[in-house]
This record gives structure tokens, C-alpha cells and sequence, in this order.
């Protein structure tokens, strides 16, 4: 039997986002931007846990959204929490802070630690209206995680291919001046971190990335498959964590996909499906379901 499987980054909402779409298009623009469509899927607690059974996935990290108001972020943090509650633990959860308020931020960080969270995320350069290269912007957020122990898990965009809802500009330039600023805080970077793993083949950027993770988040809209082998080849398979960005890409299929179609190896399936993802967010071991 295969180890049990983490799905590191996945999305869901509470009913009154889910409900009531219509009236946040506006308020929050970022939001706007990736769900004015009707047909973009916004997942609730029970859609992730089915959509969780039917992949066989034992646990599943539920990221927050990158809320532009503090009183979204804390609302929907209390959502995250009480699913994660109601779970026993099977879905783990990341909290939304809006960078720009600075000490608000924080401490509605470590209000969330204390509620359980496993770390912060996804934060968003561009639906939060901060600057990834200018460090003082972010000091008062990387420091709550640094303190806490947690990781922050970033948003990261391509800096070329073609352009999609919420790309943004979160390019490995700006990331990398951000993680250079905070060489103690654990970063995990969305979306193979736009690309910056490529980039550690350089041995300078390879020491500055020490501490920094790439979820595999979105894959199928980005790369051929063969970008597993690729990353895994140039950075290990410690620094990988499988994530499907659930419900923007449907996890059993994925999952089918990453194991079937990567190239990744029986010697690294474990830390990648599921292992890099315990250790990095200091999941529970749990008892696992078939996979």
C-alpha cells in the first residue's frame, strides 16, 4: 500500500462566498478577476472532503484566498478553522492576512496559529497590493511566521507563456529578493515557483533557496508533465509537494496524472505524494486512507 497522500494545496470557501459570489465581484478585485465567471468552480468544506475520498487523498491543505480586507481574512480563517475542526484534522489549513496592514496582519497572524493554522497562504503580491521586493512591506507577516515556526506559502507567476486569470507578476526576480530578505522563514512557492526552480542549477540561487519548497499547484494549465522530472532533477525530491489547486484542476484525475504520466520515481513518490508535505507543514501522521 502506498503511504497515505497530502494534497498540499487545495481551496475551499464558506457558504456565504460560495452563496453569495455576486456581491464580493466588486469589493474585492482580485476576486473579481478569478470568479466572475459563473463556471469557476468555489468549492465548499464538503465538495473538498468528496472530492478527497473519491482521489483516495488522506489529508488535504485548504489555502486561504488572498483577501484585500482584514475582516474577510479573519472571517473566512474562522471558516477554515471549524472545517478543519469538524475534520479531525483531515484538512489542514493556511491562514489569509493582507500584508499591507502590517501589524494587523501579524497579529491576526498569530491569532490564527493559535487556532490551529499550519502556516500562512496564499498571499498574493498583486490581489494584496504589496511589493515582494521591498522586504519592509512584508517584515511584520515573515516575522509572525519566523516566530511561530510556520510556513508562508506565495503565490508565483511566470514570468513569460500565456496569460491566464490571476497570473499576476509574482515572477522568480521578485521572489527571490524576497526569500534573500528572510533567509530564516520557511517559503513555500506556488505553481513550481514560476519557474525558479529552474534557476538553482545557479549555485547562488540554490544557497538563497535553503529554505524554500515548490508546490506542483495548477500543473496541467502550466506544463507538460514533464516538468516533475525536470524540477525533481535540479532540486531533489525533498523540496517538492505534490498539490492539485483543487477545484481549479480536479485532484483524482491529477493525482492519476502525476503518478502515471511524471516520471517520478517509486524511490521519490513518498516525499513528494505526501511526506515533504507533513514535514514542512507539521502535519499529523494520521492512519491513512487506501491509495
Amino acid at each position: 500500500m502506498a503511504a497515505a497522500v497530502v494534497d498540499a494545496h487545495t481551496h475551499l470557501f464558506g457558504p456565504d462566498v460560495v452563496r453569495g459570489r455576486e456581491a464580493l465581484l466588486g469589493r474585492e478585485p482580485w476576486f473579481g478577476a478569478l470568479y466572475a465567471n459563473p463556471k469557476a468552480a468555489l468549492a465548499g468544506e464538503t465538495d473538498l472532503l468528496a472530492a478527497m475520498d473519491e482521489a483516495g487523498v488522506e489529508t488535504a491543505v485548504a489555502c486561504g484566498f488572498p483577501w484585500s480586507d482584514p475582516g474577510r481574512c479573519r472571517a473566512e480563517n474562522d471558516v477554515l478553522a471549524e472545517a478543519s475542526q469538524r475534520g479531525g484534522g483531515r484538512v489542514a489549513w493556511l491562514a489569509s492576512v493582507s500584508p499591507k496592514h502590517g501589524p494587523g496582519a501579524a497579529q491576526e497572524a498569530a491569532r490564527a496559529f493559535a487556532l490551529g493554522a499550519s502556516g500562512l497562504g496564499e498571499l498574493n503580491a498583486d490581489g494584496q497590493g504589496f511589493d515582494l521586493a521591498d522586504p519592509a512591506a512584508l517584515a511584520p507577516v515573515a516575522l509572525a511566521c519566523i516566530d511561530a515556526d510556520r510556513p508562508l506559502l506565495l503565490h508565483a507567476s511566470e514570468p513569460l507563456g500565456h496569460a491566464y486569470p490571476g497570473k499576476g507578476t509574482a515572477t522568480p526576480d521578485k521572489l527571490l529578493a524576497f526569500v534573500g530578505a528572510f533567509p530564516d522563514l520557511r517559503v513555500v512557492l506556488a505553481h513550481w515557483g514560476g519557474g525558479l526552480p529552474f534557476y538553482e542549477l545557479m549555485p547562488e540561487v540554490a544557497a538563497a533557496c535553503a529554505n524554500v519548497w515548490y508546490d506542483t499547484a495548477a500543473s496541467t494549465y502550466l506544463y507538460r508533465p514533464a516538468v516533475f522530472r525536470a524540477v525533481l532533477d535540479v532540486v531533489g525530491p525533498a523540496k517538492v509537494l505534490w498539490g492539485s489547486d483543487y477545484p481549479v484542476l480536479g485532484m483524482e484525475r491529477f493525482l492519476r496524472r502525476s503518478r502515471d504520466e511524471a516520471g517520478v520515481r517509486a524511490d521519490e513518490a513518498d516525499a513528494l505524494f505526501g511526506g515533504n508535505a507533513r514535514r514542512v507543514y507539521a502535519l499529523p501522521e494520521r492512519a491513512g486512507v487506501p491509495s
